[in-house]
């Protein structure tokens, strides 16, 4: 460590224990303002957000103020006032000054602190300068700038978590901003639910939060994910309801028919064996005659009823009601993907390897209804999933699954709306990294979202949260050490987050880059709308767009 740090004595310990220590201030700051010089520097003693080394023997540990406090007492009936600050230990300073995460040996009460100069945080976080993978400013010293372990964060999955106006549009979309830059082969997938990234100015030109050559912007309704790329699982949550009475027979004969279906398309393309989650053509109209026909068959001149008569009245009822449902013809009414070669091309352009190259596939999710989207985005994670699992070279073509407002689709209750969704997603978070498959969710309510999905992720970048659940819920997230952390979350300004995690060096309040340019999703201003006023609302275009299910 720099050699002026160690001159500059802040305090000395009170308190030791597991996940946290407790100091007292030497008399010298227990001012008004307490400024201490290191080198150029100038910052206030033991601030919220700053570091300190803890001295003793040949102990150094370092550590990050979280908290500050003054006590009163009287000396010889005069009051006197003592100031203390807490600590989280971050991790150790070995003999050659390198440092290296979590701590090992404990001080004692009475070990001496020393306030951390910029020269020396430098020191610290240099280990992942390497990677130039920068994503802002240290809160406590502008002028450093942290970079963090793609390797970690990509690999591993991370999280974005905070409340509505913290900053994670903003965040996401200078975190990929910066991805592309620093890694040009990147491959990102990224579910847009409100059309905050790509979007369409007054002109009616195509505008983004991303180059133009790197961004393949896709509409989730025009994207065609023909059900018969769907797995058998994904078709009985469509089609059957699980809980019902019948339901084990609508699904035996469901399994029966989709596989002859899919033998008959096999030999017309030359494929050997298949299974019934087999990605080939078949048709859907096909499947609810057979139904229809085993729920009609009568024998003997119509005096005897056949076996399933009746069996399937629910079913036909609930598959005709999703095939006439226009919100569901992405899925089951394919104008360009109905045949089975179509399927090489659909994964060209939702990987973004086609014809239009990009680094980031961008899947606008904001035109089509709420009760869909997790359909969708079961499909997406799947295809991507599937993708590198039958790809040779998924070493050399990691992909990553960006998920916004996460907690919409994949939540953490059980046997829910949602549980196709929710299930995929879980197995990507599970198994996704040995395939060269990672995700990242975003989340303003992580309480609401799978504690399984968290729970897989190594990394979070956590934004202002003030809700007390959601701050618990974090500090569990956490090594133990590092949960205090979460009482400053409250105190956080837009933009702002606290990095906690494998890809950071250690834990470090950061001032997330402004992204440029930045991405659509600025509040309403309601006090210039109100002033201003509109001249005329068309309300025959909002019906129009209203039941075409457009959206604008």
């Amino acid at each position: 460590m720099a050699e002026q740090q160690e001159n500059i004595l802040i305090g000395r310990l009170t308190e030791v224990r597991g996940d946290g220590m407790c100091a007292r201030v030497v008399k010298e700051f227990t001012t008004e303002t307490p400024l201490i010089s290191i080198g150029e520097e100038q910052t206030l003693a033991a601030s919220i957000g700053s570091y300190t080394v803890i001295r003793q023997a040949h102990i150094a540990v370092l550590a990050m103020v979280f908290k500050t406090w003054e006590e009163d007492h009287f000396e010889q009936g005069e009051r006197c006032t003592d100031r203390y600050f807490s600590l989280i230990p971050v991790g150790e300073l070995k003999a050659d000054n390198t440092f290296i995460r979590g701590v090992r040996h404990y001080p004692t009460p009475g070990a001496k602190i020393y306030a951390v100069g910029l020269a020396d945080i430098k020191a610290i976080f240099s280990q992942y300068n390497q990677f130039k993978f920068y994503i802002g400013q240290l809160s406590a010293h502008k002028d450093y700038h942290l970079s963090l372990n793609p390797r970690s964060f990509f690999g591993r999955h991370f999280a974005i978590v905070g409340q509505t106006g913290s900053g994670k549009s903003w965040t996401v979309t200078s975190l990929l901003q910066r991805t592309i830059q620093t890694m040009p082969n990147s491959n990102l997938i990224l579910l847009d639910l409100h059309g905050e990234y790509c979007w369409t100015d007054e002109a009616g030109n195509m505008q983004s939060a991303f180059p133009e050559k790197t961004v393949n912007y896709v509409q989730a309704n025009e994207l065609e994910m023909p059900y018969w790329m769907m797995t058998y699982a994904e078709l009985i949550d469509l089609f059957i309801d699980r809980g019902g009475a019948g339901s084990s027979t609508q699904m035996a004969f469901m399994r029966e028919v989709i596989q002859k279906l899919k033998r008959e398309t096999a030999k017309k393309i030359g494929l050997g064996a298949v299974t019934i989650d087999t990605p080939i053509y078949f048709s859907l109209v096909e499947l609810y005659r057979q139904f229809k026909a085993a729920n009609e068959e009568k024998k003997d001149f119509g005096k005897v009823k056949g076996a399933l008569f009746g069996e399937f009245d629910e079913f036909l009822v609930r598959m005709q009601s999703r095939f006439n449902d226009v919100r569901y013809d992405f899925l089951l009414k394919p104008k360009k993907r109905n045949s089975s070669e179509t399927m090489a091309d659909l994964l060209r352009e939702f990987i973004g390897i086609g014809a239009y190259q990009s680094n980031i596939t961008v899947i606008d999710l904001s035109s089509i209804p709420t009760d869909v989207r997790p359909a969708v985005c079961a499909q997406v994670g799947r295809l991507a999933f599937e993708f590198n699992y039958w790809n040779p070279k998924r070493r050399e073509f990691p992909i990553t699954l960006v998920c916004e407002e996460a907690h919409a689709y994949i939540p953490r209750e059980k046997n829910g709306q949602y549980e196709g969704t929710k299930r995929m997603m879980e197995r990507i978070a599970k198994e996704g990294r040995k395939y060269g498959v990672s995700i990242g969710v975003i989340s303003q309510r992580p309480t609401e979202l799978s504690e399984t999905m968290l729970a897989q992720c190594s990394s979070f970048i956590c934004l202002r949260t003030t809700n007390s659940d959601d701050q618990n819920y974090i500090r569990g997230l956490v090594p133990e050490a590092e949960g205090d952390l979460a009482d400053i979350l409250a105190s956080l300004g837009r933009g702002e987050a606290l990095v906690l995690g494998e890809a950071a060096p250690l834990p470090t309040r950061v001032q997330i880059y402004k992204p440029n340019p930045e991405p659509k999703s600025n509040d309403v201003d309601y006090f210039i709308s109100w002033r201003k006023g509109v001249d005329h609302i068309d309300v025959d275009e909002i019906v129009d767009l209203w039941r075409t299910q457009t959206h604008k």
